[in-house]
Parts: structure tokens; C-alpha cells; sequence
């Protein structure tokens, strides 16, 4: 049997405030995940609960206080090469065109013929007749599908998602989920998906993993979605079997997510 994708074994990080060494927070704890090839996985849980700390970790930008990360069978040393990140918060640069964003990770690994790929993969996510627009030129929903391009551009094996969507509008929202699948369903890469929506969760994903409520956040739940694909993420809400996960994830997640509120109230 083929190694997973992503593993993360036995995961804690623990944060030391610099000023005070005795104060530590320990944002998640024990937190085991895998990520199969080729598998669409989804992380859910509370405000706060450490999800994005998790993504950090898998991407190497963060080196957990225990626990170990591979990377289809190998260590993960240092960032993971084999992964592309789309982050929650705006990812381009403001000073460089559309193209020119989606061709810098290619330019910066001395690809010749950068702009040429930026520019099939900015047909693909329909985005042809806007190359030479620059951020502040685009919508919202254009600038998530240069980033989207931006990141899988580079062709990864991996690809994490931070809340990629939740700034957007809901019609604007489905559309940029129903392009992910469709890329997705083409390429199938291992993804590693993080959201609060519940829905967009089961819509998108073939397991979603539920997250306690922090501190020491750590896995509650795990469910296989066993909709059938392809998906339109608008169409599949409204089906039975969608609304049976839904209140089955939701039961487990519920109390989380008073309890993180509760936690917020009294910060």
C-alpha cells in the first residue's frame, strides 16, 4: 500500500510567551490526521481551535512541539516542497499584474517560460482577458481565482487551504467551490482543506475531520462523506443523505463550538 499524502502523527504545539517563559498555550494536542493521495479532506471546528496551526505544521512554516509530519512516507524537514498554500488572508502582490502573480512561484524556481504557464492556468480558472489587470482592478471572487491559480500553478502534491472562501459572497462562494472540484476532480491532489462552514465541508470533501474546542484542541469526529461525485455544491445541500451527515457532524461539533464561544465571552 502506497504511504499517505500527509500524516501527522501525535501532534501538540505549545506556545512560550517570550516575555514570560512560565506562560504557555497549548493549541492543539495529540492531533493524528492522514491525508490520502488523491483524497479531499476537510477540517472543522470552533473559532480558535487551532485548525490554522495544524495547516502551519503540514506546510512547515511551523515545527510542532511533539509529534511528527511525513510527507508521502519521508520526515517533513524544514517546508514542505511538495505542497502549494492558499491562505484566508490576500496572498498577491499588489504591485504585479494578474499574470505576473500566478508566474512568480514559477519565475522564482527559474522557469523560462513562467508567464506562458500563468497564462494557461488563468484560462482555466476564467480569469483569460484579466492578465494584465492588477489586484485592486478585480473582484473579490477574481482575486481568489488568481490565487487559486497562484497556487496550483506550481503543480503540488498537496494542497492546503486555509479558509480560502470566507470572505466572499454566497453566489460568488459556490462558484469558487464548484471550480475547485472541477480542478480537483482533474488533477486529483491531496488536499487538506480548513473552513467554520459546516457545509461547505461535506460539500466539498470525501472525510471531515471535527476539532475540539481549544485549548489542547484534538480530534472528536471523524466522517467519511459518501456523496456521489462529481458534486454541484448548491444541488448536493439539498440532498437526504447531505442533510443526514449535516446533522450527524453537526451533533458533535454543536457543543464545541458553544463551549469556544463561551471561552471568547470570557477572554
Amino acid at each position: 500500500m502506497s504511504p499517505a499524502a500527509l500524516e501527522l502523527g501525535a501532534i501538540a504545539c505549545t506556545f512560550i510567551a517570550k516575555d514570560d517563559p512560565a506562560q504557555r498555550y497549548t493549541a492543539v494536542s495529540d492531533v493524528t490526521l492522514t491525508v490520502g493521495a488523491g483524497e479531499f479532506v476537510s477540517v472543522v471546528g470552533p473559532t480558535g481551535c487551532g485548525k490554522s496551526t495544524l495547516l502551519n505544521v503540514a506546510a512547515g512554516l511551523l515545527a510542532p512541539s511533539a509529534g511528527t509530519v511525513t510527507v508521502f512516507g519521508e520526515p517533513l524537514v524544514g517546508i514542505n516542497r511538495r505542497a502549494g498554500y492558499m491562505f484566508q488572508t490576500e496572498s498577491l502582490m499588489p504591485w504585479r499584474s494578474a499574470l505576473r502573480n500566478v508566474a512568480a512561484g514559477l519565475q522564482f524556481r527559474g522557469i523560462v517560460d513562467a508567464e506562458a504557464q500563468a497564462g494557461e492556468w488563468l484560462k482555466r480558472v476564467g480569469l483569460g482577458g484579466f492578465g494584465d489587470r492588477y489586484p485592486h482592478q478585480l473582484s473579490g471572487g477574481m482575486r481568489k481565482r488568481v490565487s487559486l491559480a497562484q497556487t496550483l500553478v506550481l503543480d503540488p502534491d498537496i494542497i492546503l487551504m486555509d479558509e480560502p472562501f470566507s470572505a466572499l459572497d454566497v453566489q460568488t462562494r459556490q462558484l469558487m467551490e464548484n471550480e475547485v472540484l472541477a480542478l480537483w476532480a482533474e488533477k486529483k491532489k491531496a488536499v487538506l482543506f480548513i473552513t467554520h462552514d459546516l457545509d461547505e465541508a461535506i460539500a466539498l470533501s470525501d472525510r471531515v475531520v471535527v476539532l475540539s474546542a481549544g485549548p489542547a484542541s484534538h480530534p472528536i469526529g471523524e466522517f467519511a462523506v459518501d456523496l456521489k461525485r462529481p458534486r454541484d455544491v448548491a444541488e448536493v445541500r439539498t440532498t437526504p443523505r447531505f442533510i443526514e451527515l449535516h446533522e450527524a457532524i453537526w451533533s458533535v461539533l454543536r457543543e464545541e463550538v458553544l463551549k469556544g464561544y463561551r471561552q471568547q465571552l470570557a477572554a
